[in-house]
């Protein structure tokens, strides 16, 4: 036993870069970071204060709507300590709208004065965290919106099992909604009557299991993701039961459920879309033809 604590392997401390950790990391971390200070010098002297680098994060503002550079606009100047958390509010602004901002509530402490290592707790953001949820998926879902938005912000703050049980709620209350859209593709790709009678009677199945079910084969080729059914997969996903998996296994299984879904909603509203661009240009070379 003599020796064994000189041998002993201490675990390697991971650190992220302090825009890593705004950009990608969730609330309710404590991450240590590589970069955390910078040494600035005011007229009265110097003092370690926060990084705070260019970041890249989602825009939604009408002239952007995507991934754009942000900027510190105040926070930066909070002094840094080895001894105390120091906590702060940090707010970027986006660089090409100026107009949209971004608010982190932290707390951070320093490894050494002479270093610019240290750890950050991130307590929250505004708008909150994640990339947004697109239009489209919104639409899907309906008069869910504001339950599946609930799913996001539990999906967001890592809790699993809550997230899991908000999405499973949504996909079972627009079960018909999601069928009658894939119906629509159907007919309008000019698929057979046996599959378009299959996905009939799955929206009339009322036990949420048994529909989708019926359907997973029945789905028309421009839906596929990546070759496989999404009904398929969103079956599989939510036939676990919640009280047999653990909070991870539930946060993974909800994210993959939110993935496919918002997947299955754009290219619904591409295959729709297509069909509507092609009767308005026949709507509009018959009038030209008749004119």
């Amino acid at each position: 036993m003599s020796g064994q604590s000189t041998d002993e392997v201490k675990e390697e401390i991971e650190y992220q870069t302090i825009a890593e950790f705004l950009e990608s990391t969730p609330p309710n971390q404590l991450i240590y970071i590589s970069d955390l200070s910078v040494w600035k010098v005011y007229a009265y002297g110097g003092r370690n204060c926060m990084c705070a680098p260019e970041i890249q994060l989602h825009c939604d503002h009408e002239n952007c709507n995507g991934i754009r550079f942000f900027r510190c606009v105040s926070g930066d100047e909070n002094p840094l300590k080895t001894n105390e958390y120091k906590f702060f509010y940090v707010k970027y602004r986006c660089s090409n709208c100026q107009r949209v901002e971004k608010t982190f509530s932290l707390a951070a402490k320093l490894d050494s004065n002479s270093e610019p290592q240290g750890v950050c707790y991130k307590f929250g953001e505004l708008p909150t965290y994640g990339p947004p949820v697109s239009p489209k998926l919104i639409k899907l879902i309906g008069t869910d919106r504001d339950e599946f938005l609930k799913g996001r912000r539990c999906e967001n703050q890592g809790l699993g099992v809550g997230s899991f049980i908000y999405y499973r709620r949504v996909v079972e209350k627009q079960k018909n909604r999601i069928l009658e859209q894939i119906i629509k593709v159907s007919e309008k790709i000019g698929a057979s009557e046996e599959k378009i009678h299959i996905l009939n009677n799955a929206v009339k199945e009322t036990q949420f299991s048994k529909a989708l079910d019926m359907a997973k084969d029945s789905m028309p080729e421009s839906l596929l993701i990546n070759g496989h059914s999404p009904i398929l997969l969103l079956h599989g996903a939510l036939s676990e039961g919640v009280h047999e998996l653990t909070d991870e296994q539930c946060l993974e299984l909800a994210g993959n459920i939110r993935i496919v879904l918002s997947e299955l909603s754009e290219r619904l509203s591409q295959a729709l879309k297509d069909e509507a661009d092609l009767n308005k240009a026949l709507s509009s070379l018959m009038n030209k033809k008749k004119g």
